[in-house]
């Protein structure tokens, strides 16, 4: 089957995804990553290698599963995205998201009953649906190259090429984190590791409320 793009296309969505991974929108799963995946793979690197793969899959599935519903509405997609109340949807979550980073409020992004499971099982997919709920959690945040693809995606109309576009753009944005997974237990031994991951994430809380402010100045903007 011949997709409306080439092997330039998807390089450069990976690219695209490798330079937001060291964007300060990723900083706040680092936490996440390192707690989760270092408890679970001990010394083994190669057990922490592959609940990273996995971690990042549930991520791909969500960002493929955005591709699709672009593909599928085409303009529609684009004509909401750029409507002010997207921008003001956008700006709102990312405040409260950034808030819950700053422990301001408390919010429990994969859910009590997820929670549960990933809490009572340290298998591969417990780490899936826990990438599941990471890719939303920062999704506003990298909303700028994110929104980009989606908007080639629904141009084009071919929902194969949106899913795919938008798996391989998300395994390059989980590159940091499957390199935090990876030496993960390494990292939890340094030296004063809770603190400077606490500090990671309190700065990505600060950054998501800055992206957040943005999106309702946009949104002002495109009212007036």
């Amino acid at each position: 089957m011949n997709l409306p793009g080439n092997d330039v296309t998807y390089i450069t969505a990976f690219l695209g995804g490798v330079w937001v991974s060291f964007s300060p929108c990723i900083y706040p799963l680092l936490p996440i990553t390192l707690a989760f995946i270092g408890v679970r793979s001990g010394a083994k690197r190669l057990k922490g290698l592959m609940l990273s793969l996995f971690y990042v899959l549930g991520m791909a599935v969500t960002y493929s599963t955005l591709g699709v519903i672009a593909a599928l509405t085409g303009r529609l997609f684009g004509q909401i995205s750029n409507h002010p109340l997207s921008f003001l949807a956008i700006g709102n979550a990312c405040i409260i998201a950034g808030l819950s980073f700053l422990d301001v409020i408390k919010i429990n992004f994969t859910g009590i009953h997820l929670q549960n499971k990933i809490n009572r099982t340290g298998g591969y997919f417990p780490a899936f649906l826990l990438g599941l709920a990471s890719g939303l959690a920062v999704s506003p945040c990298v909303l700028p190259v994110l929104g980009t693809i989606l908007v080639i995606v629904a141009n084009k109309q071919n929902v194969i090429y949106g899913a795919s576009l938008l798996f391989v753009y998300a395994y390059g944005m989980g590159f940091l984190l499957i390199l935090a997974g990876t030496f993960s237990a390494v990292l939890l031994n340094l030296p004063k590791s809770e603190l400077w991951l606490t500090r990671i994430k309190k700065a990505g809380g600060f950054i998501l409320i800055g992206v957040g402010q943005y999106f309702i100045f946009k949104a002002g903007r495109a009212w007036g």
